[in-house]
């Protein structure tokens, strides 16, 4: 699911880019979306800050009683928010100023299906290929995103989890084990070892009944129990069996 910001202080405004999104996800398609209104920036904002809003996609006015769209923009990157922005305004006197924030497009009212639509297919085409590869998620305060390949493996730590990623950084984030395997669970090479473990199968160097070697020099022992399903999952994404032989083709190393 995709979550979309309408930020604009003219509610007829918000009815209109609404009723647009709404007839272009009724074409058909995959995805899902759910749209929240907002009618100024500021409360756009608190909703980032105090209920950690990540919208996937926002579409904001620049001319807004209070603050300017261009301004909430540049508070959300800064505060390391890397969504698309979309402006919508009636003049371009700040085109420039919003590329500076990064929107991904500058529209000029009235918008019409001509000119969105094109523009959604590419953005949520570049969102699909981005969600398959990298997690969006809250640390210290900021919204960050994980590559994937990155991530070595997950230890749950009491109420806390910890990501160790290949450069030797560590990540505490506050959630259950349970929350984080949903959300990695849907790529293939990341599988639960035990109670305690998610493990990216890129990164296991080898394997044994014992522990597995991790290509970052760590090693993480295994509960009893654990080494066959395990062995059974890194076969499957790694190797190719050929009939009646007892070994597998691929570029790893077990016993």
């Amino acid at each position: 699911m995709y979550l979309i910001a309408l930020c604009d202080d003219e509610k007829t405004e918000l009815e209109k880019i609404e009723h647009l999104l709404r007839s272009y996800w009724g074409r058909g398609g995959e995805n899902s979306f759910q749209i929240e209104r907002f009618e100024s920036a500021e409360e756009l904002l608190l909703m980032v800050t105090e209920n950690e809003y990540m919208p996937d996609l926002i579409f904001m006015d620049i001319y807004m009683k209070g603050k300017l769209g261009t301004e909430a923009a540049r508070e959300l990157r800064e505060m390391g928010n890397s969504c698309r922005i979309i402006f919508l305004t009636a003049s371009i006197e700040h085109a420039l100023e919003a590329f500076q924030v990064d929107a991904v497009q500058y529209l000029v009212k009235p918008v019409s299906k001509k000119k969105l639509f094109p523009i959604l297919d590419r953005v949520i085409g570049e969102l699909d290929r981005e969600r398959r590869r990298y997690l969006l998620l809250r640390i210290e305060n900021s919204i960050q995103r994980i590559a994937l390949s990155d991530i070595v493996y997950c230890e749950a730590r009491k109420k806390q989890q910890s990501i160790c990623l290949a450069n030797g950084r560590q990540i505490l984030l506050r959630m259950t084990m349970t929350k984080l395997y949903e959300m990695l669970s849907v790529y293939p090479e990341f599988v639960k070892v035990g109670i305690a473990y998610i493990v990216n199968l890129d990164h296991i160097e080898s394997l044994n009944a014992q522990m597995l070697q991790m290509d970052n020099g760590e090693k993480i022992y295994l509960p009893r129990g654990s080494y066959r399903p395990l062995r059974e999952q890194y076969f499957e994404y790694y190797c190719v069996w050929e009939e009646n032989l007892d070994e597998c083709v691929g570029n790893k190393y077990y016993q």
